[in-house]
């Protein structure tokens, strides 16, 4: 069979044409932004809550323990192989998180929760989405070529795909190239990495209130120490009242409530109780279908507006590193999604 191009992979490249060719460029950078923005944003959200239906807890159990731990160490050791890697090719922290976050779990999906807990701006998701896109869509070209080759079963082939390919959609593009025996097991363990997205981004939000409040906590302390200061060098000569000193920043920003992020968005609570709903075997085939065709509506308007944000002569200035970063961090995963894969098989 010949693989096709997923609706999100799709949906990404229309946005670019879209924000890159003479006549609709303007509209993209100019009246049509915000509506673009908000797609790239809030939609994207939408979408993730819908993801959870496709999601089945009994389907995961039943790959058994020893599989989910080792599909969980690829995850764990793609997130911090891909991060530093990222790092070592001086990207900034937040892209780093951001590529290392949609590589290792859910592509697309991934990079916009993390962005929402980690509060990295809507701007900066875009070089990774795009990243994670390219990647992904090259995996379908390459993987299938490699099946002969390395005289993989269906199976086989199918657990490595899910292992090691960035998105749900190109999971699937990738691994139907095998046949059904192969996209069964593919989707099984690509769904596994997406259910580990909730505790992901949970312990992404604890870290950063942690961080936060013990930035508060120091800048309380410095202008304590700043006022008790001034107040000792105001002039108190004869005949004149203590002045008080001049009130600093951080001072009057001191009884301010300072504002934590969750340490789970609202949305990825969403996405939990979607996949607690599908797992209760409530909806019936139809109900699941329908369900599909708004995830793909809203994550397809989504990566469109993320995809109109790319200006490629900029991306060819300025991506050069983070494609080379993207680059081996993809053959990294792969070489750990077919080990993996390996192990998962074998047994049976």
């Amino acid at each position: 069979m010949v693989p096709v191009l997923p609706a999100m992979t799709v949906a990404v490249v229309l946005g670019l044409l879209a924000a890159n060719l003479p006549g609709t460029g303007t509209w993209a950078a100019g009246r049509g932004r915000a509506g673009l923005d908000f797609g790239g944003k809030h939609l994207m959200r939408a979408g993730i809550v819908f993801l959870g239906l496709k999601v089945s807890v009994m389907d995961i159990l039943g790959l058994g323990w020893q599989s989910l731990l080792l599909i969980t160490g690829v995850v764990l050791a793609s997130f911090a192989g891909t991060y530093g890697i990222s790092r070592l090719f001086r990207l900034t922290r937040d892209t780093s998180l951001l590529i290392a976050t949609g590589f290792s779990i859910c592509g697309a999906s991934a990079i916009g929760a993390m962005a929402a807990v980690r509060r990295i701006r809507h701007a900066d998701t875009v070089l990774p989405v795009a990243l994670v896109t390219l990647c992904g869509t090259l995996a379908i070209g390459v993987l299938p070529l490699l099946l002969h080759p390395l005289q993989l079963t269906p199976e086989v082939f199918g657990a490595w795909t899910g292992a090691s390919v960035h998105d749900v959609g190109q999971v699937v593009a990738t691994a139907q190239t095998a046949g059904t025996g192969a996209l069964a097991i593919a989707v099984v363990v690509k769904l596994t990495r997406v259910i580990l997205l909730a505790p992901m981004v949970a312990a992404a939000g604890v870290h950063q209130r942690t961080a936060m409040s013990r930035v508060a906590g120091n800048n309380t302390r410095n202008s304590a120490r700043n006022r008790a200061g001034k107040g000792s060098r105001t002039d108190t000569g004869p005949g004149r009242a203590a002045q008080p000193g001049p009130t600093h920043p951080a001072a009057e920003a001191d009884g301010a409530e300072l504002r934590l992020p969750p340490v789970v968005p609202m949305f990825v609570i969403g996405f939990v109780a979607m996949v607690g709903v599908r797992s209760t075997g409530w909806l019936s085939p139809g109900w699941l279908e329908a369900a599909a065709a708004v995830q793909d509506l809203l994550l397809g308007m989504a990566l469109f507006g993320l995809g109109s944000a790319v200006r490629v002569q900029t991306l060819l200035h300025t991506g050069a590193r983070a494609l080379l970063a993207a680059l081996a961090a993809w053959l990294l995963i792969a070489a750990l999604g077919l080990g993996a894969a390996v192990l998962i098989i074998q047994p049976h």
